[in-house]
């Protein structure tokens, strides 16, 4: 077993990476999918005093008001905010949910976001998807960099975006600044997305891989290699799948209401896998969906 200098919890969950655009981004961020809007403010208040500093949220999930409400609320809290944490210390993402053929439409969708966060600005503002057809990705594309551009937005990338979509940046001519910072998408030892990684990679797009602990699907299995691992490791297989991650340089989204597995999952600067047992875990792929996968939409 290879391990490393420990690096704590809290260090972890402000960790970041620099993109190619040269802002940073945390490492660690905690996804909201599913977390229904009458839970979200307590799961990100939570969150917040374990010492996450990144979410994860869409319009799809009909609360980003509620994580944004949260996030304001602590940090006006003096007993809360012990660190004297400011809206600059808090990443928040979210997700249009739609593609429009309309520019006005998608300007019009993302301002509503961006005002119902209460923040004041997105960090970064994804397209949720490829699907509505490449003349929607356009115009929903040029609505949000036309947002970075007035600051409404820090930075803008995309979802489940596959290679095919990802090429469509450079052979509409945009300038490398025009392109996504990141591109999000579910990856983890099950579903490695070697070939979209790989032209993420080719074009300087961060990879965000959502779903990092396949959704628990693979947990507990007998005999699996996965479950030797965090024996041999001694931790979780949930701290495995994200200690893989972040060896691979994403920025992982880990999703948990509770506030035990926020730690447990963030509580992974102990150790490093090792190159060979890395190699195990790439070998795991099965190309498991566990929700969605646009990623060969038209």
């Amino acid at each position: 077993m290879s391990t490393k200098k420990s690096t704590t919890t809290t260090e972890m969950l402000t960790q970041k990476i620099k993109l190619p655009n040269s802002l940073q981004i945390p490492q660690i961020h905690l996804g909201l999918y599913e977390v229904p809007p009458s839970q979200t403010s307590s799961v990100v208040r939570t969150a917040l005093g374990v010492g996450y500093r990144a979410f994860d949220t869409a319009q799809w999930y009909s609360n980003e008001a509620e994580a944004g409400r949260a996030i304001s609320s602590f940090l006006s809290s003096p007993s809360l905010n012990r660190d004297g944490l400011a809206r600059s210390d808090i990443f928040y993402t979210t997700k249009l949910r739609h593609n429009y053929e309309s520019y006005d439409a998608a300007r019009e969708s993302i301002a509503r976001s961006v005002e119902a966060s209460g923040l004041g600005y997105v960090d970064l503002f994804l397209l949720h998807s490829p699907l509505g057809g490449r003349k929607a990705r356009e115009a929903s594309w040029r609505a949000l960099c036309d947002a970075v551009s007035e600051g409404k937005v820090r930075m803008a990338g995309v979802s489940n975006f596959g290679v095919a979509h990802l090429r469509e940046f450079s052979e509409r001519g945009l300038e490398r600044e025009k392109w996504p910072a990141v591109n999000q998408i579910e990856c983890h030892p099950f579903n490695t997305q070697t070939e979209i990684r790989k032209v993420c990679e080719e074009m300087g797009i961060a990879v965000q891989a959502y779903a990092p602990l396949a959704r628990g699907m693979r947990f507990n299995a007998r005999g699996s290699k996965l479950g030797g691992l965090a024996k041999k490791y001694g931790c979780s297989e949930a701290q495995i799948l994200v200690r893989w991650g972040l060896q691979k340089g994403f920025v992982v989204l880990p999703k948990s209401t509770n506030e035990g597995r926020m730690k447990e999952n963030a509580d992974v600067g102990w150790f490093e896998i090792s190159e060979e047992d890395v190699e195990v875990l790439d070998g795991l792929n099965e190309g498991l969906v566990t929700d969605w996968d646009p990623t060969d939409a038209p």
